[in-house]
């Protein structure tokens, strides 16, 4: 029995040594989309102080474009060594398995969660000269003259898009939808009143909000939103309708346990301190600590049950 136990100790002991020493050269963090997007200056931020705790620099490997997938891909394929994270976004994770009919990665199996970084509701806001200052008002608006409302999204098959196919559906609206590729020519095409409505991220949509240049009516977070505490959510007028993007920290599958919960408690710490928590709010974001890597792996099994309904509600057939 002694003769068991002692490659089980000394494993044990190894992997402490291990996650202590660790690490010692950079890490790398890969983004799935481009410089300047709100995914890439979260992760720069968090990386810049994440690398003051671990004494080493975190790079930022943006490998954007292909709907998430090509930086899924090569996330995926990294080596498992605790020297390559995946800054992960919803889509890559969790709409893409559901929108697409085969991916060269595989979300659920390819990676180990690591942390939560932060949520991002989207925000359904107008241009200030459409006469609806509620979601109830834009509905009756919509309603009134059917098909002229236009609103602004990122394409069906991507979060803004599939939630704005879900509100026309819920709210039995028929607002045009108009794809844009990437959230600023949508926010800045309803500015300038060539669309009425977009439905973006808070992220994205805060500063024009806060100037005025656009009206909030609603969030699709479960629970009102710090800084955004008069705009109604969807679920309050239509119960269930509850979805955010978010931002985790994934590991590629087989990097060492010790290495996922050393990053997840410095994470955590990172998170949680005021500066930083008042910064991701500044961005927009809901920060409520990094979790653990176990209650961040049920929030993702949620989510993947959560976006295949959403799928199937608005008959969003997988390409």
């Amino acid at each position: 029995m002694k003769r068991c136990l002692l490659p089980i100790c000394l494993l044990f002991f190894s992997s402490i040594c291990f996650s202590q020493d660790w690490p010692t050269r950079p890490v790398k963090f890969i983004v799935s989309q481009a410089p300047g997007t709100s995914p890439d200056i979260t992760a720069r931020f968090i990386a810049d102080r994440l690398s003051k705790a671990w004494n080493q620099s975190i790079v930022v490997e943006n490998r954007p474009g292909g709907q998430n997938v090509p930086g899924s891909q090569a996330a995926a394929k990294s080596a498992p060594d605790g020297y390559n994270f995946f800054f992960a976004t919803t889509a890559a994770i969790v709409s893409n398995p559901v929108t697409f009919k085969a991916l060269p990665y595989d979300p659920a199996k390819d990676f180990v969660p690591v942390a939560m970084i932060a949520k991002s509701p989207m925000v359904i806001a107008v241009n200030p000269t459409v006469p609806a200052r509620t979601l109830a008002e834009l509905v009756a608006l919509d309603k009134a003259q059917p098909g002229k409302l236009a609103a602004a999204n990122e394409g069906a098959k991507t979060f803004s898009g599939m939630i704005s196919l879900l509100l026309n559906k819920s709210a039995g609206m028929q607002l045009l939808q108009v794809p844009y590729n990437g959230v600023s020519p949508a926010i800045q095409d309803t500015i300038a009143g060539r669309t009425q409505v977009v439905l973006v991220s808070s992220a994205a949509m805060l500063p024009f909000l806060k100037r005025g240049d656009l009206r909030p009516l609603a969030v699709s977070a479960g629970k009102r939103v710090r800084g955004l505490e008069d705009v109604p959510t969807l679920a309050e007028t239509y119960p269930g309708l509850e979805y955010v993007g978010w931002f985790a920290l994934l590991a590629p599958t087989g990097t060492p346990p010790a290495i996922i919960q050393r990053a997840n408690r410095d994470m955590d710490k990172v998170l949680t301190d005021p500066e930083v928590a008042q910064r991701l709010f500044d961005l927009g974001l809901v920060n409520e600590g990094a979790g653990t890597p176990e209650s961040l792996n049920e929030f993702l099994r949620a989510e993947r049950e959560r976006w295949a309904k959403l799928v199937k509600e608005i008959g969003l057939q997988p390409e």
